[in-house]
């Protein structure tokens, strides 16, 4: 059977795609950025927070496994969706809650998840999660790709974040 492919921004694309890549059903991952105004951006500009580029993981699954129902529920899992521009120490639009979405179904299930999320009291604040239909993806720099997996052996996800000064 095809894979099919989920877009989301959740903050920094580091824990996001090793989060992504630990999951069942998963066959793929890549780290890159979406929904800006520029081509061809790099990572340097996307950190002036002038491109409108999120930082965003592209995640090949099959349905057969894992639905992309049970993908967002991961991704809701992954970060906190309330934040409006920033997930903890990271700030600006490059880190924001996005879905982007590959399809109408995709984006029929996506808002309803998101509605049942702000529904169901789980959150003190409204979900700020953006849902945008996909747009061209721009694949990271290669040391932006499986980042954490590159890195294990040093510590703790946290650790290595706060040890790498261009990225926390």
């Amino acid at each position: 059977m095809p894979t099919h492919t989920a877009t989301f921004g959740a903050g920094c694309f580091w824990g996001v795609e090793q989060t992504f890549r630990d999951t069942e059903g998963v066959t793929g991952t890549s780290v890159g950025y979406a929904g800006g105004h520029v081509d061809h951006p790099t990572y340097e500009m996307v950190c002036s927070d002038t491109t409108g580029h999120a930082e965003v993981v592209r995640v090949e699954y099959d349905p057969a496994v894992i639905t992309y129902d049970q993908l967002l529920d991961v991704f809701w899992q992954t970060h906190d969706p309330t934040q409006v521009n920033r997930q903890g120490p990271d700030v600006g639009s490059q880190y924001r809650s996005v879905i982007f979405t590959h399809d109408a179904e995709q984006a029929a299930t996506a808002q309803k998840s998101r509605a049942a999320l702000d529904a169901s009291g789980r959150m003190r604040r409204p979900v700020a999660t953006e849902i945008e239909p996909a747009g061209p993806f721009w694949p990271a720099e290669d040391y932006h790709q499986q980042y954490v997996e590159k890195q294990r052996g040093g510590g703790s996800l946290g650790g290595l974040l706060r040890a790498f000064t261009g990225h926390r």
